[in-house]
């Protein structure tokens, strides 16, 4: 009863604070202040880029050069362009010389090559630690390339090598995506564990290839196709696709992607949704099936800085049949707080999440220049620091059971975000499921 009692005040002392604490002191710049807006752009000045292609910073834009730009439309587009990940600071800045109203973007550009040694405790389990080292060279060329390698040792080993290339002709805005990896993963199915009779690793090597053309601001057409080897130590029907314990797997698949969201990193207004379908295995060594995601998402400013959100994902997989290793799972990538390191199993899952945040401190500019030695690229962050509350239910299912509204697994709770941007976002959660037993998670990155 008490430990009821000290959840519930947890609970309503986080309310207390989301709606009582006063915002910390903002650093913003002439973005939030300026007079001038409504602004009639008659030129666009691109400061600071020494790296980086105009190109890369203009075609992120939704007006140009004779268009009227309000305030809330500046503020839209500078996310925009922080989206892309490449610059530490990005500044509008209107001004009027000799009657031209000129538009300057000023940016400062991140560090751009990262070797990160690689620590990381998979699926929050101690006794399963991975190591390793990660080099990412980011805006390569200053055409917001990516090229990125790693090996990681220790718990599911890995070696693979990613190439990411936006827009590779022109303004003709197709991009291009190659990745090549080798890797012994440890499975991840329970049913496949209880088939097999013990735990067990599968040697999975391949490349994997997509291409697409972007439509406009928000829109995004790709295909994309690869050949997976798959090697199990032992054959068992079911944990192998083909009548072998060595799988050829070949897919094929097609995406659309519509995404309006203002920063990608951690949005406040817009919509991401995605649809994907991909057919594997297309009859060579008698393996034909498929699989299908949906993902919807939304992000609303409601009132006083108070942001909403909402999602709803779902993945399917079609064919008589579909490997384990291809289950639809809850619990690896795809999770529910409250049930954070459980894992649900079938032929296909359904998510819902719902939550809302409010700032504690919205945006601080932080310049540490003056420490001598780091390069001045690293020290330079966004800082931001939220508070929010959650919701969220899911289920798993194999096509014989029925869609019943009693299977879905649900969780609820509050917790703290840290933005430091453009680097990484810290989130501490804590989380509650249906009998209010409660658990803690910490975690890199937003929620969605």
């Amino acid at each position: 009863m008490l430990k009821n009692k000290i959840k519930l005040l947890l609970i309503f002392a986080h309310i207390v604070i989301v709606f009582s604490i006063p915002n910390f002191p903002q650093n913003t710049d002439s973005l939030f202040n300026s007079e001038l807006y409504p602004f009639i752009v008659d030129s666009i000045n691109l400061n600071g880029n020494k790296t980086t292609e105009n190109f890369i910073i203009l075609r992120e834009l939704n007006f140009s050069i004779g268009d009227t730009l309000t305030k809330q439309n500046s503020i839209y587009n500078r996310e925009r362009v922080y989206s892309l990940g490449i610059f530490n600071q990005v500044y509008f800045i209107p001004t009027i010389v000799d009657t031209i109203r000129i538009l300057t973007i000023e940016v400062e550009e991140g560090w751009y090559i990262y070797p990160v040694p690689i620590i990381q405790a998979k699926e929050n389990d101690l006794n399963k630690l991975s190591y390793g080292m990660f080099l990412r060279i980011k805006n390569f060329r200053g055409r917001n390339e990516d090229l990125t390698a790693a090996i990681v040792l220790g718990y599911d080993p890995t070696y693979y090598l990613s190439y990411y290339n936006p827009n590779i002709i022109g303004k003709e805005n197709l991009f291009i995506g190659f990745t090549i990896s080798y890797s012994d993963i440890s499975n991840k199915s329970p049913a496949a564990e209880e088939v097999y009779g013990s735990s067990f690793s599968q040697r999975v090597i391949g490349p994997q290839l997509t291409m697409g053309k972007r439509f406009g601001l928000f829109n995004r057409l790709y295909i994309n196709s690869g050949y997976s080897y798959i090697e199990t130590p032992i054959y068992v029907a079911g944990v192998n696709a083909s009548d072998d314990r060595i799988d050829n797997l070949v897919n094929v698949g097609i995406g659309f992607q519509h995404d309006t969201r203002d920063l990608i990193q951690f949005p406040k207004d817009g919509i991401y949704s995605s649809l994907i379908y991909t057919a594997k295995g297309l009859g060579f060594d008698d393996i034909n099936y498929s699989v299908a995601w949906i993902d919807f998402r939304e992000y609303r400013k409601l009132f006083d800085r108070l942001v909403g959100k909402w999602r709803f994902a779902s993945r399917f997989t079609f064919g008589e049949d579909v490997p384990y290793y291809d289950d639809s799972i809850i619990g690896t990538d795809e999770k529910i707080r409250g049930h954070y390191f459980e894992k649900f199993e079938g032929n296909d899952y359904y998510i819902t999440s719902l939550e809302f945040y409010y700032p504690i401190i919205e945006e601080l500019n932080v310049d540490l220049t003056f420490i001598p030695l780091i390069p001045d690229e690293l020290l330079s962050y966004r800082i931001g620091f939220y508070t929010q509350i959650f919701a969220e239910t899911g289920m798993a299912k194999y096509k014989y059971e029925p869609f019943a509204i009693n299977r879905f697994n649900s969780g609820y709770g509050l917790g703290i975000t840290f933005l430091l941007l453009p680097y990484s976002v810290f989130r501490f959660d804590v989380a509650f499921d249906e009998q209010f037993n409660s658990q803690f998670i910490f975690d890199l990155g937003i929620s969605f």
